[in-house]
C-alpha cells in the first residue's frame, strides 16, 4: 500500500527565539492571518539555516526582523522546546536578550519591523497574564519568565537546633528576615532533625505562607502536594496555598529514581511513591551533566503530557559552600558549560550573594540562590 504524504512524519523546523525586553517592557511582532498560527503575537525569531549556530540565527533574524544589532548584547539561553502542531513540528531554541537603554531610545518608538509587522511593548505583567495570546509552543516560555532574578532558600531547621524550640525560631526568623515579595524554596528537612515529620513540615510552610502572605513559594514535592490537596485549614485556605505555591521541588535524588523509574518503564519509582506533581511547575535540583539530561527528559515527557513545565534548575555548587564544605564547586567556568546543555532556565546555587547576579548572567544564569546572603538583616 503506498504511504500518503499525510502519514508521513512532519519535518522538524528549528527556530531561533528572541525575548527581547528592556527592564520590563517585552518586544511582540503579530502575525497576520496568513501565516501559520496566525492572529498571534511572537516573539522576535525565525529559522536556522543547516550549519548555522542558534546564536548566530538569532542574531540574523533580530536585525532582519526589527534592525537591532544585539550582537553585543548578553543573550541568556533559556531553554529549548519541542512542539508538534500537528501540521507542523517545531524545535524553538530560546534566549532572553536585554536592550541597552540606547537601543530601546533607538527602537522603542517603532510600531511597524522591517518585514511590515506589527511590533508592541508589553509589560511584564500583561504578558504573564496572557493579554496578548502566543502561540501554543510560547505558553511555556512565559512560565519561564515568572522565575525571579534571586531565589533565598530557607535554613534547615538544624540551624537552630540549640533552640529550644527548633520550629518557633525556624519561623520566627523567616517571618522577619524574608523579603517583601520573594520566591522563597522553603526547606525545613535536616539531618540533624530525625524526628522530623511530613506533618512538622507541612504545618511549618502552612504557617510561614499564612504569616507572609507576600512571599512565593517553592515546596518540596511531597509537601506541595500535601499542601495542595489539604482543603480544610484554619489558618491558610486552599485557594492561597496555591496562589502561594509557585513550583514543587525535586531533589537531585528524586530526580534520578524517577529517571531509572522510567527507563525501565515505570511510571513511578517506588522510592518516590508520591509521583510528581501534575497539578505544579517543577523546579529541580541539579549537580552534573547526568542529572541534567535526567531533567531535560522529565521535562519532555511534562510537555508530552500537557503537564505543568520545568521551569528551571538548580546547578550548584558554583562555589564552596558553608553549608556543605565537602562539596568539590564546579566553578564558573564548568557551571556554564553545563549550563548550556539544560533544556530550560538555569539557577545558579552555591556561595553566591545578591551582587553576582550580573556576573552569573555572563556565565548563562536566568536567575541565582542563596541563603544566609539573602535574607534581610
Amino acid at each position: 500500500m503506498p504511504i500518503h504524504s499525510a502519514q508521513l512524519p512532519s519535518s522538524i523546523v528549528n527556530v531561533a527565539v528572541a525575548v527581547i525586553h528592556y527592564q520590563e517592557q517585552y518586544l511582540l511582532g503579530f502575525r497576520n492571518t496568513a501565516q501559520h498560527q496566525g492572529n498571534r503575537y511572537e516573539f522576535v525569531g525565525g529559522k536556522i539555516d543547516p550549519d548555522e549556530a542558534a546564536i548566530d540565527a538569532l542574531i540574523r533574524e533580530v536585525g532582519e526582523e526589527i534592525g537591532i544589532n544585539i550582537s553585543n548584547n548578553v543573550a541568556v539561553k533559556l531553554g529549548r522546546l519541542h512542539h508538534d502542531y500537528g501540521d507542523k513540528q517545531v524545535c524553538l531554541q530560546v534566549y532572553k536578550v536585554a536592550l541597552t537603554g540606547l537601543q530601546f531610545e533607538q527602537h522603542g518608538h517603532r510600531q511597524y519591523g522591517l518585514e511590515g509587522q506589527a511590533l508592541s511593548w508589553v509589560s511584564k505583567s500583561q504578558l504573564l497574564a496572557g493579554d496578548y495570546p502566543l502561540p501554543a509552543a510560547n505558553q511555556t516560555i512565559l512560565a519561564w519568565l515568572q522565575l525571579p532574578e534571586q531565589l533565598i532558600i530557607t535554613y534547615p531547621l538544624a540551624h537552630f537546633i540549640e533552640n529550644p524550640n527548633a520550629s518557633e525560631a525556624w519561623l520566627t526568623y523567616h517571618q522577619q528576615h524574608l523579603p517583601q515579595g520573594a520566591w522563597v524554596y522553603v526547606r525545613t528537612k535536616a539531618n540533624a532533625i530525625k524526628a522530623i515529620s511530613q506533618q512538622l513540615e507541612v504545618q511549618l510552610a502552612k504557617q510561614l505562607m499564612d504569616f507572609r502572605p507576600d512571599i512565593d513559594c517553592v515546596l518540596p514535592n511531597n509537601i506541595g502536594q500535601t499542601l495542595i490537596a489539604s482543603k480544610q485549614d484554619k489558618h491558610l485556605s486552599c485557594y492561597q496555598a496555591n496562589q502561594q505555591l509557585k513550583a514543587c521541588h525535586l531533589t537531585h535524588t528524586e530526580l534520578m529514581d524517577w529517571f531509572t523509574g522510567a527507563t525501565n518503564g515505570l511510571e513511578c519509582s517506588q522510592k518516590n511513591p508520591e509521583c510528581l506533581s501534575a497539578d505544579q511547575p517543577l523546579l529541580i535540583s541539579c549537580h552534573d551533566a547526568d542529572s541534567i539530561h535526567a531533567a531535560n527528559q522529565l521535562a519532555a515527557a511534562r510537555l508530552q503530557q500537557q503537564q505543568p513545565p520545568v521551569i528551571g534548575i538548580f546547578l550548584s555548587p558554583v562555589l564552596a559552600t558553608q553549608t556543605h564544605p565537602n562539596d568539590v564547586p564546579l566553578g564558573w567556568d564548568k557551571w556554564s558549560s553545563l549550563a548550556q546543555i539544560a533544556d530550560m532556565p538555569v539557577i545558579a546555587l552555591g556561595g553566591l550573594s545578591p551582587m553576582m547576579v550580573q556576573q552569573a548572567t555572563q556565565y548563562g544564569a536566568t536567575s541565582i540562590a542563596g541563603i544566609r546572603q539573602f535574607m534581610q538583616s
